[in-house]
């Protein structure tokens, strides 16, 4: 993600601003713009965006429960945002838990969104398609009575189910533990989470899908009966030969969706890493094999092995400074030639749709393997 400042005063903001705390404006973001905006009052109502000017915005209905700082053009019937549209179901938001849980959802889902309108990816809401990106954030019945199963996160058909038990952080880290996962947050759930979804739009229906099943494996196996495998048996011996997770080794759609998260992952931390101007220069004899200057925008990057090439000086360099401070690595993953290869197919999709490149066959050109999440298993409507 870039770096974002007050229109007004310069102060360096935080994507989640919605007041500067140096000239007290009210902040929001334009969806339009990717941009965090300053803003001013107009005498007719509503709100004039410096960042961009000549257009009148509202907040997102969303706002009032503090779980949304986007803002929505004033000619626009929705009382939502780009991003809460696609919401179908939100918990009851008069427990104070399910909304502070909510709206932690909501900041993941918000970051989410970003890169997704960054990258120029399709975001039909089901009112425009029935098959169409939305969200269910559900609580578990067991939490407020004895009676129900619990709420499994996973996709069906552009539905996402989210449990927003995922959100309390003790939680999440003891299903890390009893799950054996090296990374587990909501920020990841979401981005494999919309992988299956994407593999919907820009694979199912299209020809590329004869290249996927070279690349990721034949997808018409039964789905069920491959999860239970996995569970069955555990990881699949010597899996980092092939997959970029353990979990990915279940099956082709979900070898898909943690690969596309980790595309996701990529592409955000080095636009980040490049908003800070960052070099990576190892003072070492043969430091020079793991510099790198990230002097470029990753969402417009047609080039996968610049992407790649410049994420393992950056993973090293901050792997580094987490072990430096007694914390576990911050992407604690194994980028093998196979995982690259799928990344390029994932690559060529999303500039093929995007336009920046014309369509063929993908991961035809592998990069060195590099060093370097979540998981599918198996309230109140709100929508547009």
């Amino acid at each position: 993600m870039k770096l974002f400042e007050c229109q007004a005063c310069g102060q360096p903001l935080y994507f989640e601003n919605s007041r500067c705390e140096n000239c007290g404006r009210r902040l929001g973001c334009v969806p339009s713009i990717q941009e965090i905006s300053a803003l001013e009052p107009r005498e007719e109502g509503g709100w004039r965006a410096l960042a961009l000017s000549g257009k009148s915005f509202r907040f997102c209905a969303n706002s009032q429960y503090e779980a949304c700082n986007w803002l929505v053009p004033a000619e626009e019937a929705s009382p939502y945002c780009r991003a809460c549209r696609h919401n179908r179901t939100v918990p009851d938001l008069s427990s104070p838990r399910n909304l502070d849980r909510w709206r932690r959802l909501e900041a993941a889902k918000r970051r989410l969104f970003y890169t997704l309108l960054k990258l120029d990816l399709p975001l039909a809401t089901r009112a425009e398609d029935p098959q169409g990106l939305a969200f269910d954030f559900l609580a578990d019945p067991a939490e407020n009575s004895s009676d129900g199963p619990s709420i499994l996160t996973g996709h069906d058909n552009g539905l996402i189910t989210i449990n927003i038990a995922e959100a309390d952080d003790a939680e999440r880290e003891r299903r890390r533990h009893s799950m054996g996962e090296p990374y587990r947050t909501l920020l990841g759930h979401l981005r494999h989470e919309v992988g299956h979804y994407f593999w919907n739009v820009l694979v199912r229906d299209d020809p590329s899908l004869e290249g996927f099943r070279r690349i990721f494996g034949d997808e018409r196996q039964d789905y069920g009966e491959a999860l239970k495998a996995h569970y069955a048996r555990g990881s699949r011996e010597n899996w980092q030969d092939e997959f970029v997770s353990s979990y990915a080794a279940s099956h082709p759609w979900e070898d898909f969706a943690e690969t596309w998260a980790h595309y996701l992952h990529i592409v955000d931390t080095l636009e980040t890493a490049h908003a800070f101007g960052l070099a990576v220069r190892p003072r070492i004899a043969r430091g020079q094999e793991i510099a790198a200057d990230i002097d470029f925008d990753p969402h417009r990057e047609a080039d996968l092995n610049r992407l790649i090439t410049a994420w393992l000086p950056l993973t090293f360099a901050v792997n580094s400074l987490n072990r430096s401070m007694g914390q576990p690595d911050l992407y604690p993953f194994v980028l093998a030639p196979a995982v690259i290869a799928k990344l390029g197919f994932i690559h060529e999709r999303i500039h093929s749709w995007s336009g920046r490149r014309p369509g063929g066959e993908a991961g035809r050109h592998i990069p060195k393997a590099v060093i370097g999440g979540p998981n599918s298993r198996a309230g109140a409507p709100q929508s547009a």
